[in-house]
């Protein structure tokens, strides 16, 4: 065997990609970048913001302080203070001078209403991870595994090609036959493209994937316009009347009918309510530019693919509307393009084809190889 075919022998070799073996089921991420970041900010971002407070209730102490009298002694102050830390109730006139009363509750609840933000959050990941994660895992093993396995298979198509013809004694009668196999479609890959045709007509992942984002838009919306209220109503008022003459003491003639207070938290809540407030509302575009990645196709990576023998997704205009499953995967394929080791060898075949002067001899990456292994000597012009 000559210096030549020897070569050759160890470059279609050195082609074939390595067996990926368990490594890729575990590697394989089932959220999108954006998504991640998304979930990221939506959940911790309260959850951080309320440790916070707790931190700082239970390091100052009293949240309130309340102007007793003068002639209450130490323990009549601290009653007060609890007294009117527990009712939260601001007393005071309308116009007309007539009693009203306004109750200040929801500052109490502001930081455990922050936690049931945070859980809200967490529930359109927990839809997409238990509802649509695990057939999506199924969809982008299979198809990562069969788009590699397609290289492979037209590397060793190159390597039988090349045995075929150097065993055979008219080289001109080879590559009619192989040109009339071209055309019949004998290199394809049914099961591959096939099965990317039939996603075409599934819909499962994209509604959940929309309706993980229509929630997320929904719990965005409605956290921003609770904050609004409690802005509106609560938030600008950080002094308030306090009674306690209730119940033992509602006959003590020498205690005051209402007492001053004073919220010593309140700067605290609103500083919170408003970086809650401002990052969810930056957040939302981000939400519907999610939801919108699915009303175009993703042709870059299947138009790479092209480079397979007579996978012509793309070609052929089998794409249509793109609200289907299969433009979730190509998606979430862009995301998991590093376990696709195929596509960094055909990208490379691609950019080959755009650089080569008789750009007609480059049609499949079976071309390609053909040229690397010395048969495009004797090989006719497409």
């Amino acid at each position: 065997m000559s210096l030549s075919h020897t070569a050759a022998e160890y470059m279609l070799s050195d082609s074939l990609l390595p067996d990926p073996g368990s490594s890729r089921a575990k590697g394989l991420r089932l959220e999108l970048p954006s998504d991640r970041l998304l979930k990221f900010v939506t959940v911790g971002l309260p959850l951080c913001l309320v440790s916070l407070a707790f931190a700082r209730e239970f390091s100052a102490g009293s949240q309130i302080s309340c102007f007793s009298p003068t002639n209450f002694t130490g323990k009549q102050s601290a009653y007060a203070d609890t007294a009117c830390w527990d009712s939260l109730i601001h007393h005071g006139f309308d116009a007309e001078g007539h009693a009203v009363t306004k109750s200040l509750w929801a500052l109490k609840v502001f930081p455990y209403s922050l936690l049931v933000v945070a859980v809200l959050m967490y529930l359109p990941y927990l839809l997409w991870r238990y509802a649509a994660a695990p057939a999506l895992h199924s969809d982008l093993l299979f198809i990562i595994d069969e788009l590699d396995k397609s290289y492979n298979r037209s590397v060793r198509l190159v390597q039988h090609m090349r045995k075929v013809q150097l065993a055979s004694a008219e080289p001109e009668r080879f590559w009619e036959e192989y040109e009339r196999a071209r055309r019949e479609r004998y290199f394809e890959f049914p099961l591959l493209e096939r099965y990317l045709t039939c996603k075409q007509h599934a819909h499962g992942l994209t509604f959940i994937y929309i309706l993980r984002n229509l929630l997320l838009l929904v719990f965005l919306a409605a956290t921003c316009l609770y904050l609004v209220f409690l802005h509106l109503n609560i938030f600008f008022q950080d002094e308030f009347s306090c009674s306690i003459k209730t119940g033992l003491l509602q006959a003590e003639p020498h205690i005051p009918p209402l007492i001053p207070c004073k919220l010593v938290f309140f700067s605290i809540f609103q500083l919170i309510s408003l970086s809650v407030g401002s990052i969810y509302i930056l957040l939302i575009p981000v939400v519907i530019y999610n939801a919108l990645q699915l009303c175009q196709w993703d042709k870059g990576l299947l138009s790479v693919y092209e480079m397979l023998p007579a996978f012509d997704l793309l070609s052929r205009r089998m794409l249509t509307c793109p609200l289907n499953d299969l433009n979730v995967i190509l998606l979430f394929l862009r995301a998991n393009i590093s376990e696709l080791t195929s596509f960094g060898r055909l990208n490379a075949v691609s950019a080959l084809r755009e650089a080569t002067a008789n750009k007609e001899d480059i049609d499949t990456v079976i071309d390609f190889m053909t040229l690397l292994a010395g048969l495009e000597t004797t090989k006719p012009k497409h």
